[in-house]
């Protein structure tokens, strides 16, 4: 159930500071500046709307999130159940909380995120000045109470003591949901003034204009019974939150786990810790090409495929929905064994010759492939068996089919998988779909195509050898010479002969090259740099031949600086991998003359670099 209704702040207030009120712990910080509280202030003060809290019953068994106190409560309350947990609303609660109620220093911030103490007031006669805008009324002030100027050699307002607030006409804030307080400031206000006619008046309009509806302001809040499933719980805060950090997955789960005292964050942490040293895995900011929320995909996927197999389940799923229904049990059941998946997969994936991140074409195909290994990993040491994995992974790639919402294909994959190792003739979805372009070579310009970083890979895969040292590039020489991809035709000698810019930076003139040995080719001719490692590095011209023919370069084209005849016949060559990768014909490969004004729709707009 779902019911909406105006809520006196001083009750949530109330609630706040006892416990009763509190936070899903996947929430995140109180983040809000100086001078958004004292907008927010200015706000209230006016009798002006702040929008709409939302709130979740928490006295149900239906909703199971493990809570926080709000920053700033007495954690003696720690150990109190929830009535109420806030999904939106946490930072002007907070806000307020901090500033109107509690007794210790707000710590915030200042425009340049710099952590500062602050203690919020009124400024009683600009309150009631209809020419003063309200926020230049609303005060901060640092936690000794004095504000300095002159590097602080001058002091410019020194509210340290309460007569000395009375002597300024500054109201503090942190009393004005105090009736108590706030009656024993009023009396020493009027008698530090010594009850004069014009502080009397001036202090009955304050508190008639400011403080008593402030002291009776309401907010409209919308509350989700405890009835409400999880997942749409989940939604609703996703939905609520748009404008703010993106709350994953994970992060959900993690709350829900910890309910069960399990707390995941430092569980994915320890499995991260060893996956994160492959260089599959990781990408060299530390951002991980494979995250918790993939992990639970993924678990998921292989546990509801689980009791499908088993009859349990009418279908497998493994969309947001699912990922929060997971309970620990299951994640207990099946981690090991996605581990163990994904231990497999990252071994397949170096065995493509894709031994970087940077390089990984698509980081989602890692879910199903470590799933499928986690159903059954000895099912693929099988030759034919293998064979078809790698069709697979390669059709996924060239066919461009893992760039979108991919939790639909995972499922009709890794289904499809099994079934295709017991019925030669029942391909997956994925080999059926899958379709590559003769034209589409010609626009891979960079690594932001899986299909560009596909090429690269099978070039390594077709065994091709550094120019200079004749070294095969597997992976200790690939990363240990810091390989790149480079022109084989340099740029700077295509921009001098003026070819078209389309065709001498598309894949078909890149190959993986040691830094070095690109250091040497710099922007020269290539007859001029082959001569160069001939004569300057001792290399045979028929041992620098095989080396180029390990990179499907054309020599007589390459030796006679011809462009064109090399770009043709390296394109087919590159044709010939990709066939002989997917199983599949390259669609128009026979009427394809490089043709670069051919259009041909992909789910990924490539960037020149």
């Amino acid at each position: 159930m779902i019911k909406s209704i105006d809520t006196p702040i001083a009750d949530i207030l109330k609630g706040i500071d006892n416990g009763t009120i509190q936070l899903p712990d996947f929430q995140r910080g109180w983040v809000w500046e100086d001078n958004r509280i004292r907008a927010l202030i200015a706000s209230i003060s006016n009798a002006y709307p702040v929008g709409a809290a939302m709130f979740l019953d928490a006295t149900g068994d239906n909703v199971h999130f493990k809570s926080r106190l709000f920053e700033g409560v007495d954690a003696s309350h720690s150990s109190v159940s929830p009535k109420t947990l806030v999904l939106d609303g946490q930072q002007r609660t907070t806000s307020i909380y901090r500033s109107m109620y509690c007794k210790s220093a707000v710590k915030t911030m200042d425009s340049k995120k710099k952590p500062i103490s602050r203690y919020y007031y009124l400024n009683i006669p600009l309150c009631l000045d209809t020419l003063t805008d309200r926020i230049d009324a609303v005060v901060s002030v640092p936690e000794d109470r004095v504000i300095r100027e002159n590097i602080g050699r001058d002091i410019k307002l020194d509210l340290s003591t309460p007569e000395k607030e009375y002597e300024q006409h500054y109201f503090p804030l942190n009393i004005v949901f105090d009736p108590n307080s706030t009656m024993n400031w009023m009396f020493g206000y009027l008698n530090f003034h010594s009850h004069s006619q014009d502080i009397q008046s001036q202090w009955t309009n304050f508190w008639k204009e400011i403080l008593s509806p402030m002291s009776q302001y309401q907010i409209p809040v919308i509350e989700l019974g405890s009835d409400v499933p999880k997942e749409a719980v989940c939604q609703v805060f996703e939905n609520v939150n748009q404008g703010g950090v993106s709350l994953t997955v994970f992060e959900l789960v993690t709350a829900t786990f910890a309910a069960d005292n399990f707390e995941l964050r430092k569980d994915w942490d320890s499995i991260w810790s060893e996956l994160k040293n492959d260089k599959v895995m990781q990408y060299k900011n530390n951002q991980p090409a494979f995250t918790g929320t993939d992990f639970l995909t993924a678990i998921t996927l292989l546990n509801n495929y689980k009791l499908w197999q088993a009859g349990k389940r009418g279908g497998v799923s493994c969309k947001k929905k699912d990922v929060l229904r997971l309970q620990y049990e299951e994640y207990k059941e099946h981690k090991d064994a996605l581990i163990e998946g994904l231990n497999e997969a990252i071994k397949f994936i170096k065995e493509q010759c894709i031994y970087t991140s940077v390089d990984l074409p698509y980081t989602s195909q890692i879910i199903p492939l470590a799933v499928t290994f986690a159903i059954d990993k000895n099912l693929w040491f099988n030759a034919k068996n293998k064979a078809k994995l790698t069709q697979w992974y390669w059709c996924g790639v060239f066919g461009e089919l893992y760039g979108g919402a991919n939790e639909t294909r995972y499922v009709t994959d890794v289904q499809g998988l099994a079934k295709w190792t017991q019925d030669d003739n029942d391909l997956p979805d994925t080999v059926q779909r899958s379709n590559f372009f003769a034209s589409r070579l010609n626009q891979l310009t960079t690594r932001n195509s899986a299909a560009y970083k596909g090429v690269m890979a099978l070039i390594l895969k077709n065994h091709c050898k550094d120019f200079i040292s004749g070294s095969e590039m597997d992976f200790a020489s690939y990363v240990g010479e810091a390989t790149d991809i480079h022109h084989i035709f340099p740029a700077n000698y295509c921009e001098q002969q003026k070819i078209d810019i389309k065709r001498w930076n598309s894949v078909i003139n890149k190959t993986p090259i040691y830094a070095r040995t690109n250091r040497i080719i710099g922007g020269y001719a290539p007859t001029k740099y082959l001569s160069s490692i001939e004569r300057n590095h001792g290399v045979d011209t028929a041992d620098l031949n095989n080396y180029l023919k390990s990179h499907l370069i054309d020599i007589e084209a390459i030796r006679n600086d011809d462009f064109d005849t090399y770009f043709q016949n390296r394109a087919n060559a590159i044709y010939d991998l990709i066939e002989k990768a997917t199983g599949k014909t390259v669609a128009g490969r026979e009427n394809n003359d490089t043709d670069l004004n051919d259009e041909v729709v992909t789910e990924e707009q490539e960037i020149f670099l």
